[in-house]
């Protein structure tokens, strides 16, 4: 299975982009669907987290503008983000952990907030 982010693209400052995460095919057990983001020449960073069990963590740097939410039974993951602003700026990818002890990652889609 492999999994396929969309919704990236190029945006003022104080925009709004919806990203979307689907998997190819049905994954059994997921656990945590998360986003994570890695800005040109930054260490890959989480962004926010959702649990099976509904817990939800956001980054600091994002909180208040960046909503996560998710279909466990569909293995959809959707991440709005708010009020963008240029350092925002960065790849986006979603990432499923399974019960199994196995990750899956996406490819990523590019997020430029750009004045």
């Amino acid at each position: 299975a492999q999994l396929v982010e969309s919704g990236g693209g190029l945006v003022q400052p104080g925009g709004s982009l919806r990203l979307s995460c689907a998997a190819s095919e049905l994954i059994a057990g997921v656990k945590n669907m998360d986003w994570y983001r890695q800005a040109p020449g930054k260490q890959r960073e989480l962004v926010a987290t959702l649990t099976i069990h509904g817990i939800i963590d956001i980054a600091e740097s994002v909180k208040g503008r960046f909503i996560i939410s998710g279909d466990f039974d569909k293995n959809m993951v959707w991440l709005q983000m708010n009020n963008l602003r240029p350092e925002d700026t960065a790849v986006y990818s979603c990432h499923f952990a399974q019960v199994f002890a196995r990750d899956y990652w996406g490819k990523g889609t590019l997020v430029t907030v750009f004045t």
